[in-house]
């Protein structure tokens, strides 16, 4: 009898989400995914020293790269260098490789929260009581604030820095600065490889992850496909995040292609159930198409 193919899963089962329990979604997926996989799970910290004894690592709800940039740097160049597969594939373009995504987007006219990170750049958001500024490197709305133009002066200045912008507040590779939307609701569109699974949507702006059952027009879904397919990764798991606007239409908010949350425990038993086999399967088609080297 062949071996089962050996799996790597890492998650950090204490991470304090703010609304969610990434211990309970990952504690289900495991425990479903033991039926077809040998499994053993570990923190992001140690996944660099432990994954050469693994067919394959799933990077699941590990938390913010921030919080462990170091350690997370050193798996992704091991890995690399060893050519473990990693599920997903470290290729992706979006929150995987940080938030340049937002700023390609907004420069190539895709229907995205406009985003900037030059101080003569500003002109090209659209005139707003607030504006977002996050770290470029943030995540989880972790440094999230929101200024007025004129605030925007005031972020202080790297003490390394120079160059002809030196004390202008808004500096290039430091923050991201958006417009604050009044958006009706948000909606996230959950995708195995390049197969739509579900949708849910949080009613309440001011509630981001107390999330409802959400059923996609053709339109949304055409939408949330448009970045799917820009992102080109072959297998994984993707959540396309987006948001309503008062004029109805959906701009993008955020490609979630590292390590996105799921929300399983609002799904009804048959979708959770076509969603874990959908991944299931989505895993063994990885192992058998991606040569380990």
């Amino acid at each position: 009898m062949p071996a089962r193919p050996s799996v790597l899963y890492v998650t950090d089962l204490a991470y304090p989400a703010r609304g969610r329990r990434y211990c309970d979604e990952d504690i289900l997926l495991t425990s479903r995914l033991r039926a077809d996989f040998d499994l053993a799970l570990c923190h992001p910290r140690d996944a660099a020293a432990l994954m050469d004894g693994f067919d394959a690592v799933v990077v699941r709800n590990s938390g913010p790269v921030l919080h462990y940039r170091e350690a997370h740097d050193a798996f992704r160049a091991r890995a690399t260098a060893h050519g473990t597969r990693v599920y997903n594939p470290l290729t992706g373009r979006g929150d995987m490789a940080g938030k340049q995504y937002l700023l390609d987007l907004t420069r190539d006219g895709h229907p995205v929260i406009p985003t900037v990170d030059r101080p003569e750049d500003l002109h090209r958001l659209p005139e707003t009581d607030l504006y977002a500024v996050k770290p470029r490197d943030g995540a989880d709305s972790i440094g999230l604030r929101f200024l007025t133009r004129g605030e925007l002066a005031t972020l202080p200045r790297p003490a390394d820095a120079t160059g002809p912008h030196q004390g202008d507040g808004l500096h290039q590779g430091d923050v991201l600065v958006q417009p604050r939307i009044d958006f009706r609701y948000e909606v996230s569109f959950y995708y195995v490889d390049d197969t739509f699974q579900y949708a849910l949507h949080a009613p309440d702006p001011e509630r981001r992850w107390v999330l409802e059952p959400y059923e996609p027009t053709g339109a949304d879904l055409a939408f949330a496909r448009r970045f799917i397919d820009w992102n080109t990764l072959d297998h994984g798991i993707q959540r396309v995040d987006a948001c309503r606007t008062r004029e109805g239409d959906l701009l993008l908010v955020e490609l979630e292609d590292l390590n996105p949350y799921l929300s399983l425990d609002l799904l009804d038993e048959p979708t959770r159930d076509t969603f874990v086999a959908a991944m299931t399967a989505s895993l063994h088609r990885f192992l058998d198409t991606t040569p380990r080297a």
